[in-house]
């Protein structure tokens, strides 16, 4: 299970020590998916001068991808209508690109900063329906103090 406190105080403690968003991403990344079985792939999006999207890091099976596009894929879609998606079946999807093959479900939570999106954390599984509500409260914190690191560096 996701111990979202502790992963939220490791953020920040890593942030008062000076690290920089690069390590803040894969040490969110590599905590999500060690966090449950149903968690096959994990990776963190980030946004491209609002142009799309390019894979920073992941865990799991190689990446089918390392660019996409806004509106493309469950990833892309979330980054243009703005809101997070949580995809129980991806099969049901018209020309669904899977992050990782034997994908069923996903889940893509928005890092944003206000009404500014800097990227994303997506988690795929194997299992048909894998994601609860809770799943997407306990990753959204993880994003938004990822959101925080990755603003200030942009200032």
């Amino acid at each position: 299970m996701l111990n979202t406190t502790a992963v939220v105080k490791q953020l920040q403690e890593m942030r008062d020590e000076g690290y920089l968003s690069d390590a803040l991403l894969r040490y969110a990344v590599k905590a999500i998916a060690g966090s449950s079985d149903r968690y096959n792939w994990v990776g963190a999006f980030l946004v491209r001068d609002g142009a799309g999207l390019w894979l920073h890091n992941y865990v799991g099976e190689p990446a089918q991808y390392a660019e996409l596009a806004v509106g493309s894929g469950v990833g892309g879609v979330a980054v243009a209508d703005r809101k997070n998606q949580n995809v129980p079946d991806v099969a049901a999807l018209e020309g669904y690109q899977p992050c990782a093959a034997d994908i069923r479900s996903e889940l893509v939570v928005l890092i944003r900063a206000g009404d500014e999106i800097l990227g994303e954390i997506d988690v795929a599984s194997e299992n048909a329906a894998a994601f609860s509500e809770e799943d997407e409260k306990a990753i959204q914190a993880i994003c938004d103090k990822l959101a925080e690191q990755i603003a200030s560096e942009r200032r």
